[in-house]
């Protein structure tokens, strides 16, 4: 399994294809928030059925971790330029997700119009 924390120190990047991100590491997703950058008005939308096919799918491969969002459009296009945001609410694979020090908030940046994703860890999703 490979590492969030390291893959972040790292600077690694993911990449985005039309509603499909993929991550650059391996986690124990708890919940996932999409939204646009904070205003007044936006809300961002909360993924927590994590089982729900038509909602969400995820897929592991040996190195990566890939979310399809089912019912949002071409994200790199909704999100990018600063936009907004996926925000994850995560643990390591290995971690015990009961205790709270092992919970991480990952903000996934769409920087521009290309795919490239980066990743920060942040301390408030709310504080953005």
């Amino acid at each position: 399994m490979k590492s969030f924390i390291a893959a972040i120190r790292n600077g690694e990047t993911g990449f985005a294809v039309h509603n499909s991100v993929f991550l650059p590491f391996h986690c124990e997703i708890i919940r996932i928030w999409i939204g646009k950058e904070m205003s007044l008005l936006s809300v961002p939308d909360e993924i927590t059925d994590l089982g729900d096919a038509e909602v969400i799918f995820i897929r592991e491969g040996e190195s990566y971790t890939n979310l399809v969002f089912r019912k949002w459009g071409d994200l790199s296009r909704e999100l990018g330029n600063h936009k907004g945001h996926i925000i994850l609410r995560a643990a390591e694979k290995s971690e015990d997700i009961f205790k709270s020090e092992n919970l991480h908030y990952i903000k996934i940046g769409f920087h521009d119009h290309r795919k490239e994703l980066s990743f920060e860890i942040i301390n408030n999703p709310f504080d953005l």
